[in-house]
């Protein structure tokens, strides 16, 4: 057994919350593995004629709740297990949220900084007709993830509509506004562990206003992340880092100049009047949140005893190791586990079916207030799950959430 193999990772936790809920064994096992998974070969004709074949999935890991829901990676490290993993994780987090839907995920083997936009429009396109008979509206509806994006979604959502015969914006959530897209979805994850950050301090009782923020990842999540934590919490963001490195400023890195740089230069490492540190140097910061939002597996049994902050808001999917869960939670660092953390954006997701399936579109003050709800709600349930249970909040997370899809699956009569 590998520590950094996501799915087994993912399974040792699922593990761990069944013995203490007493889950009887033919329950276990359901939950265990995904209830079916398509791997598929997807041609597509480059822009210099060539024909490449990319391989793609599409895992529905548990469909008890309602329609499987989960994001499309496209990354050149993309995995069988790694998606495996994530559309568990998707299971768990739309139960903690308590939503009706189950657990999904897709990826393809790709990298999509090498493809042109055309070619990044037929390999959507093509992933859609190599899928399409096992998704839709009431059964599995795909989302953006790494690396893709709502044009992504709108073609992928145009094909589909296109083998249907009918206008289908159900299929797929994260779409443009103009395609029946939620208001409020763009900024939706890091909104989402914004809001679980305040109830964390709450708890705490820290007055996060001024107090001190580092950022391990600087795409989508880790930006607005930035932004909303100088805004809604009045925090200084003093370190962020992306792939090519990291930078300091002990008087706080201003969202906008940040991400004039980032954008201007590709990385965020170089920007005047910064000092550059190491991705592994930013996450020993002395600060009061730390925001993994990057990839997997970032705190480790070998940096946990270094890790510093009163707070880690995992934005990111499987950022902490078992190993380093236990450490962490010895060593009273507050961890609000990334499918509580970071389930703003399947929430607003959610609110965007809703929305399409009775074609009635909400303000986004609507969205924020019902999104708020949704992770306070989920939050404090989480919460009285830990202290109830004397357990740390992952694990209070999986209580909560594989509860409620075992009681899903006991009374649709599976087990």
């Amino acid at each position: 057994m590998s520590e950094n193999n996501p799915f087994e990772i993912a399974q040792r936790q699922l593990d761990e919350a069944a013995a203490i809920l007493g889950l009887d064994p033919a329950t276990h096992a359901l939950l265990r593995e995904p209830l079916r998974e398509l791997t598929v070969n997807i041609p597509v004709r480059m822009d210099d004629g060539s024909v490449r074949i990319f391989k793609g999935y599409r895992v529905q890991y548990n469909d008890a709740r309602g329609a499987c829901k989960g994001g499309l990676r496209w990354h050149p490290d993309e995995t069988l297990d790694t998606v495996r993993a994530l559309a568990a994780w998707m299971t768990w987090k739309t139960a903690v949220v308590d939503i009706p839907l189950g657990g999904g995920k897709g990826g393809v083997v790709c990298n999509p900084k090498e493809l042109s936009p055309t070619e990044q429009e037929r390999l959507a396109r093509g992933y859609i007709r190599a899928v399409w008979k096992i998704i839709g509206e009431d059964t599995d509806i795909p989302a953006p993830d790494v690396y893709t994006n709502p044009q992504i979604m709108a073609w992928m959502m145009d094909e589909y509509s296109i083998i249907r015969g009918y206008f289908a914006p159900g299929v797929i959530t994260g779409k443009p506004l103009a395609l029946g897209g939620s208001a409020g979805r763009e900024d939706a994850t890091a909104r989402g562990g914004i809001y679980t950050v305040r109830e964390a301090a709450k708890m705490l009782d820290i007055e996060l206003r001024g107090k001190t923020a580092a950022i391990q990842g600087y795409g989508n999540a880790g930006q607005f992340a930035h932004q909303l934590a100088e805004e809604i919490l009045g925090m200084r963001v003093v370190a962020v880092s992306d792939s090519k490195g990291g930078i300091f400023q002990e008087d706080g890195l201003g969202f906008q100049a940040t991400l004039r740089h980032k954008k201007g230069t590709g990385s965020v490492v170089g920007m005047p009047n910064t000092i550059s540190l190491s991705n592994s140097e930013l996450m020993e910061m002395e600060v009061t949140v730390l925001f993994p939002a990057a990839l997997e597996h970032v705190i480790t049994a070998e940096n946990a005893g270094q890790i510093k902050a009163k707070i880690v808001a995992e934005l990111a999917n499987g950022p902490t190791t078992p190993e380093a869960d236990k450490i962490l939670h010895e060593r009273g660092v507050y961890v609000i586990p990334d499918f509580l953390c970071n389930a703003g954006g399947v929430t607003v997701s959610y609110f965007e079916l809703v929305q399409n399936a009775y074609d009635y579109y909400w303000p986004l003050a609507t969205v924020h207030e019902r999104l708020d709800n949704k992770m306070t709600a989920a939050f404090q349930a989480v919460h009285k799950m830990a202290q109830a249970k004397r357990v740390h909040n992952r694990l209070a997370a999986y209580l909560v959430a594989v509860e409620r899809v075992a009681e899903a699956a006991k009374l649709r009569g599976w087990v």
